[in-house]
């Protein structure tokens, strides 16, 4: 889909074992400005009967032991 008529990209988590979703997923967004309108037109929305929480994403601190990637 185009959401807000910009180009995203999309990715839904999944649990291993089980197969299904684990509820949330990530957008990634063309311009900050096409980000920041989609949230702000999402976010609290009703999706299939539930109602939705859009935020930015915070990367990940590295498990213990592994290395930083983000340096």
């Amino acid at each position: 889909r185009n959401i807000c008529r910009k180009k995203y990209n999309a990715r839904v988590i999944m649990d291993r074992m089980s197969g299904r979703t684990r509820g949330f997923g990530f957008i990634g967004f063309s311009t900050d400005e096409a980000a920041i309108q989609a949230m702000s037109s999402t976010n609290g929305k009703e999706l299939h009967g539930r109602n939705i929480i859009v935020s930015v994403a915070n990367d990940r601190p590295p498990a213990f032991g592994a290395p930083d990637l983000n340096k």
